[in-house]
């Protein structure tokens, strides 16, 4: 978050002195700053701590149908089957490809219903931020200060809850060595809130959300190369990188 607002903040003062602004639009992308940066990832990763990442991750990537649908709702935007039938095959693709890659590591295991029911709520929450986004995004205002406002105030929020609790970390606890990486992080981070925010902005919750899904596609392929512990790729891992590629190409063709 820091990254980030080092980053919007200029950039909205640089390129949008005169911004456009209402009190609906300010509303808006505030909310899903709170909404999609603080709420949904407490959630995450609370239901993480009592399921693991493993299995979390299928239950996040049921987002986009609660995004479609949210989108359909509140945004009066148009479904086709087609669309639906694509966001169906994105979110069981990635799916696929959580249980094949956890599944030797789960067995016998139960799973505690808590982790679900903090996960089921982090997903639907999720889904909400594009919503709020876009709301924003029609009354004028522009995507470089939509989210200077909304990194702006999850990061309020944070900073005034760690601060609360005495935890507020500081730059000499994270080793020089790790530093980098995390704001490295931080600037991939910034990019994909750019292009994902200006995708909102030229195209429809609909389309964009399950598209940006497959992103796990190029984490898999990034994990595959530089993490030594990444596992193999295997026949049902290929299966389902296809039903992803296919339900991406089915939502572009179909919307």
């Amino acid at each position: 978050m820091a990254v980030n607002l080092a980053v919007f903040a200029p950039l909205a003062l640089v390129f949008d002195p005169n911004p456009t602004l209402t009190p609906r639009s300010v509303l808006a992308f505030a909310a899903a700053g709170v909404v999609g940066t603080m709420i949904g990832w407490a959630l995450f990763y609370a239901g993480i701590k009592w399921i693991g990442a493993s299995r979390a991750e299928p239950i996040r990537a049921s987002m986009p149908l609660h995004a479609t649908v949210f989108a359909a709702v509140f945004l009066r935007e148009v479904v086709t089957p087609e669309q639906f039938v694509g966001v169906v095959l994105i979110v069981a693709g990635i799916a696929l490809i959580t249980w094949d890659g956890s599944r030797t590591d789960v067995a016998g295991e139960e799973t505690p219903w808590v982790g679900l029911a903090l996960l089921l709520p982090a997903a639907v929450v999720f889904a909400v931020e594009p919503v709020l986004a876009t709301i924003g995004l029609r009354e004028g205002t522009s995507v470089v200060v939509g989210l200077a406002i909304k990194t702006g105030s999850a990061t309020a929020l944070f900073v005034g809850y760690l601060a609360w609790t005495g935890s507020l970390p500081k730059l000499r606890m994270i080793p020089r060595s790790e530093l980098r990486w995390y704001v490295l992080a931080g600037v991939m981070s910034t990019g994909f809130l750019l292009t994902y925010y200006a995708g909102l902005s030229a195209s429809r919750v609909g389309i964009v959300v399950p598209i940006m899904q497959t992103s796990q596609l190029i984490v898999l392929a990034f994990s595959a190369v530089f993490l030594r512990d990444a596992k193999r790729v295997t026949l049902p891992l290929l299966f389902s990188v296809l039903v992803v590629v296919l339900g991406a190409v089915t939502v572009t063709l179909g919307g």
